[in-house]
């Protein structure tokens, strides 16, 4: 029989070496370089490099690289395939089948320099189907050892692959805050609490100026994942799921997960708060209700469990499953009087002054960290500007960049002098323990005549939950405002009251 092998041929070269070789050494550059050599002494003419590197085995022929090769094959630019290892085709058995029967139906060569397989006899054909199985094995007991090497290090509590999420960078295999990122995303948190839309959250970070650590906008798949995450408040989970398919994540059990302590973000209950209302929007939606016209709308329960409403033509607040009552003037006297011993508690004061300081010093790190964004966007320019300038980049190309940096440069620009006047503020305002309770006796006064906008506002702010039984009230108050909004407020109040 004629061997065929040493006739003019022109042949592509398949390079596909995943991560994991090319960390021992095991290159693209030297697969090609073999394939090249083969071809060369078969008197063959070497016509495309088809290069995978780095991409997996498991699925490969809905790679872009992997369709050219298809096509070339069709149209006869080429009729072989030159590749170093069967594993290094597919490791997926049914695609290497289908690269068989494709390969046979154009007539064309499949040559695996290890395997010493020729497709175009039923032998080689034979081997060729036998290798692909047991390519097939070689995966999934890699895919196997890989998910057991996960679960043992992440019950030792060890980070997989230095990943982290937003706000913390890894250093020495522990997450630490990002001076940059951190306090962008204790931002989205506060945001989100006053807005409670993670469309508006998203919105007013990008016109900030601030981006995603891929330097994209924000969007508000990103803010929910961003403000669901725990790792805000102190406890970073990993391990917890497998990818299904291209994107798809399948749930693993929680006793695989990790767990790793980290500095937080955010307090545990402004993180509650927040996670507490993406709870709540992630139910069935319902036709939304009037707004609340009373201090108490949102907090007022029965002791029965029902909610309490007043009507805006009511004089009373009633729970409508067992028709409890009381006069909205009764419950304002309570709550005004318990407004009174909270405020002036002596201990959260100073807690509140503390906390002044922590968000003066956060306000001037964001400043730094923001002024240093300006600068280097207005280098990125600079240098565009001049590779413009000297020819090597066209005008397409300068402005596909200077468009959306000349954009962020104007919003970061924008946002300086409102960081500027918030630590101005937080300055001006380091109050001492003696006057905020100046400040909170003087809130006490005021409260019968503030609008009961503002009332509610304040409600809100410092008070969880309120109980009304048949003859008491229980108020459950939360914690005092931070000192940057209770200035706020202050200034707010102050300038209605003159």
């Amino acid at each position: 029989m004629k061997d065929n092998s040493f006739l003019p041929k022109n042949v592509g070269i398949w390079i596909r070496v995943s991560t994991e070789d090319q960390a021992r050494g095991d290159s693209p550059e030297v697969h090609e370089t073999r394939a090249r050599a083969y071809a060369k002494q078969r008197g063959w003419t070497v016509r495309e490099v088809y290069d995978l590197a780095g991409t997996s085995g498991k699925a490969v022929m809905s790679n872009s690289e992997a369709k050219r090769m298809m096509v070339d094959i069709k149209r006869g630019h080429i009729t072989g395939l030159v590749f170093s290892k069967l594993a290094r085709l597919s490791r997926n058995a049914r695609e290497l089948q289908d690269f068989g029967d494709f390969f046979a139906a154009c007539k064309a060569d499949l040559i695996s320099l290890s395997e010493s397989i020729d497709t175009t006899t039923a032998g080689g054909r034979m081997f060729f189907n036998l290798l692909g199985v047991f390519a097939q094995w070689e995966r999934e007991e890699i895919s196997d050892r890989v998910n057991s090497s996960f679960k043992t290090r992440a019950s030792m509590g060890k980070l997989l692959n230095n990943q982290c999420p937003y706000g913390y960078k890894v250093v020495d295999a522990k997450l630490v805050l990002h001076p940059e990122e951190a306090p962008i995303r204790r931002q989205a948190y506060e945001l989100f609490l006053i807005h409670r839309r993670k469309h508006a959250v998203a919105r007013m970070l990008n016109e900030k100026g601030y981006r995603t650590r891929k330097n994209r906008l924000w969007a508000w798949a990103q803010i929910k994942t961003m403000l669901a995450d725990p790792s805000a408040k102190g406890v970073h989970f990993f391990n917890r799921g497998k990818r299904v398919g291209s994107w798809k994540k399948s749930p693993k059990p929680e006793s695989e997960w990790g767990r790793i302590e980290c500095d937080p973000i955010v307090s545990e209950n402004l993180w509650n708060q927040v996670n507490k209302i993406l709870e709540e929007q992630g139910k069935a939606w319902k036709k939304p209700g009037r707004l609340p016209t009373q201090t108490f709308s949102r907090l007022a329960w029965c002791s029965c469990g029902g909610k309490m409403y007043a009507r805006h033509d009511s004089p009373k607040y009633l729970c409508r499953k067992c028709n409890n009552k009381l006069p909205i003037t009764d419950l304002e006297g309570i709550f005004h009087e318990q407004l009174k011993g909270f405020l002036s508690d002596p201990k959260r004061l100073t807690a509140d002054i503390n906390q002044a300081k922590k968000n003066l010093s956060e306000k001037e790190q964001l400043l730094a960290n923001h002024q240093q964004a300006v600068q280097k966007v207005r280098d990125e320019i600079r240098k565009m500007r001049e590779l413009f300038l000297a020819g090597e980049i066209t005008p397409q190309g300068h402005g596909e960049f200077y468009k959306p940096a000349e954009e962020r440069l104007n919003q970061l620009v924008a946002e300086l002098p409102r960081l500027q006047a918030d630590i101005d503020v937080l300055k001006v305002n380091q109050l001492s323990a003696e006057d905020i309770m100046a400040e909170a006796s003087s809130l006490y006064d005021r409260w019968p005549k503030l609008p009961i906008d503002d009332r509610r506002k304040i409600a809100e702010a410092v008070c969880e939950k309120i109980v009304i039984g048949k003859d008491d009230v229980d108020i459950t108050l939360s914690c005092i405002p931070s000192s940057e909004e209770l200035c706020k407020n202050q200034t707010l109040l102050s300038a209605r009251c003159k």
